[in-house]
């Protein structure tokens, strides 16, 4: 079923058949906690079938795609790790952007960063270095917020993975890398360049591995302020599922608004087949890929 007010919900005057990439949220959108969603398998079939390039994206800086890949695997997918972006590896492709190779950073993360930027050749030093790179990090300490403050007040560059403020953990609602970020900008004086959604730079990494084009790419998330919104920043289309954080109230209240609002991807999946079949050119493309 679709979501109800339908006229509110959908863009009735775009085709999701014209859309051949995709770059898709994952918790809340392809599992909750640590279930899979309803339909998954089909949903990433579907894409396979459909000759779709996805990546699967998510501001997480503490998990490496091969792990995120495994989970995505044990629920039964065949999603690849060049498949996935997170805030850390597009961290580190950015610094390949800006920093010569072998460069000294300095990393306040987990292991998906720290591996993540050295993957790209860079060298982790707590002296001389010339950025300094922040993610979530449970161990964090007052020391190493002095440090970041210190060798960016020295001209080191400053940039954050994520700035999520807070995220959901089986406590409740804990701190997430905005927070470290925002007490290394209130000690230096600097705001950081964030890489993760809604900024424009994981997005635009995973436009870049897919070699894809603006039109023909569409973002799908559950949250507002994150997915849609570095979409509508990009100018991409956006379709949000109501199986994650946002409700049809914070929906209707929103000032940016997706393209189209679907329950969950298995609703998303059956009127993408749809508009496919509707297509002009629907069945022949569904006759190639078979």
């Amino acid at each position: 079923m679709t979501t109800t007010r339908q006229s509110e919900f959908h863009n009735l005057n775009s085709d999701l058949a014209s859309f051949r990439f995709l770059i898709t949220d994952m918790d809340g959108v392809l599992w909750r906690s640590k279930e899979p969603m309803p339909g998954l398998v089909d949903f990433f079939k579907f894409l396979r079938e459909q000759s779709i390039k996805f990546m699967c994206a998510t501001n997480n800086s503490s998990t490496a795609p091969q792990k995120i890949a495994d989970r995505l695997r044990s629920f039964g997918t065949d999603v690849t790790p060049a498949e996935i972006v997170t805030s850390s590896s597009a961290t580190a492709d950015y610094l390949t952007t800006i920093l010569p190779a072998g460069s000294k950073v300095y990393v306040i993360g987990l292991d998906g960063l720290r591996s993540a930027v050295i993957e790209r050749g860079f060298a982790i030093s707590e002296d001389d270095a010339i950025a300094v790179v922040v993610g979530i990090d449970w161990n964090l300490t007052y020391n190493q917020i002095k440090q970041a403050a210190r060798l960016i007040r020295g001209g080191a560059k400053f940039i954050g993975t994520n700035a999520d403020a807070t995220f959901p953990a089986a406590e409740g609602i804990i701190p997430g890398a905005g927070s470290i970020l925002a007490a290394i900008e209130t000690a230096s004086g600097v705001k950081p360049i964030v890489i993760g959604k809604p900024e424009a730079v994981l997005y635009a990494m995973a436009m870049q591995r897919m070699q894809a084009q603006t039109d023909q790419t569409v973002v799908l998330g559950d949250r507002l302020e994150t997915d849609i919104l570095g979409a509508v920043r990009l100018n991409l289309k956006s379709i949000l599922v109501l199986s994650g954080v946002t409700t049809r109230e914070q929906l209707l209240a929103s000032d940016y608004q997706p393209d189209w609002v679907f329950e969950d991807i298995t609703d998303l999946k059956n009127h993408w087949g749809r508009s496919i079949l509707d297509h002009p050119d629907g069945m022949a493309n569904q006759n190639k890929s078979a």
